[in-house]
């Protein structure tokens, strides 16, 4: 039997003071809560109570025993409320992973609100191009960009952000302007390669969809030094608007290609377990998905 079962049996019969009061207490039978009792009985090797056929007390061991039973079974009422306060209220650390731009501004902008919201909570932030190995870096939630190649992971879509192609004015100048995604081959287009398909830039038009084989001066596994080298006039870049919409809407970027459309990019959240997700995963997700569902296609800013 289990022991926890029994040590509360013994501490309802101790306090009606009948096998038959302790047992209507805890709705089982009468014969149940004496099997539980001699069970006890058994296993310290002594008797609890002194029985009479009309009375029933504790002997000296039983009034000891009794005491640190109530002990024990209050230890275990605490130790699983605060397991199931985990499980409903955010609190601890939270360690999450994201990609170095969305990570620094919509995700650090998303996480400061939701920070004032649960005072109980920490967060360890690791700005990384990819999840990594989530269990054992020990993260709870990875932000991740693009296209999911890993099978294996747990994941839920939070948002999706539109992306452009552009290219500065004076690029423009100097190279023209692409009408149509086959007059890539004759530009610099420069690539983000953290999100794949690597160098493969994909459009939608009137006659189905096209997909390029791209190349140009300068490639990286991040956003930021490619919108700054197109910025400089080294290229084109295809991006999200959430971190080109600044840039196009001071002029320093031109939107090209309009006719057609680009896959948006998705984002999702990657966590190691489907099953016993925590309060403050659970609870973050939800947030940064309402967050991000009104924000995904705005500038992130500088």
């Amino acid at each position: 039997m289990d022991k926890l079962t029994s040590m509360n049996v013994f501490v309802r019969v101790a306090k009606s003071g009948s096998f038959a009061g302790g047992a209507r207490d805890l709705g089982i039978s009468r014969a149940m809560a004496t099997k539980h009792i001699m069970q006890l009985e058994g296993n310290l090797g002594t008797r609890l109570f002194n029985r009479t056929t009309r009375s029933l007390s504790l002997t000296e061991v039983g009034a000891s025993y009794l005491e640190r039973c109530q002990q024990v079974l209050a230890d275990v009422e605490e130790m699983e409320a605060a397991v199931t306060h985990l499980q409903t209220e955010p609190r601890g650390v939270l360690k999450i992973s994201a990609p170095p731009v969305i990570g620094a501004t919509h995700i650090a902008r998303a996480l400061a609100e939701f920070l004032k919201l649960h005072p109980d909570l920490l967060v360890d932030m690791v700005l990384q191009g990819s999840p990594g190995d989530l269990i054992d870096e020990g993260i709870d939630l990875a932000i991740h960009l693009g296209a999911l190649e890993d099978t294996s992971m747990v994941a839920r879509k939070l948002a999706s952000s539109p992306q452009v192609v552009c290219g500065s004015p004076e690029y423009f100048e100097k190279n023209g302007v692409p009408k149509k995604p086959e007059d890539l081959v004759n530009h610099s287009c420069l690539c983000n390669w953290a999100i794949p398909p690597r160098n493969k830039w994909q459009f939608k038009g009137e006659g189905g969809y096209t997909t390029m084989t791209v190349s140009g001066r300068m490639q990286a596994n991040a956003a930021h030094p490619i919108r700054i080298a197109a910025i400089n006039g080294l290229g084109l870049v295809m991006l999200p608007m959430y971190i080109l919409g600044s840039d196009i809407e001071r002029g320093k970027l031109k939107v090209v290609l309009e006719d057609y459309t680009l896959p948006p990019l998705d984002i999702h959240a990657v966590y190691p377990h489907r099953k016993y997700l925590s309060a403050k995963v659970r609870s973050f997700m939800d947030f940064l998905q309402e967050w991000l569902e009104h924000r995904a296609s705005m500038p992130s800013g500088d």
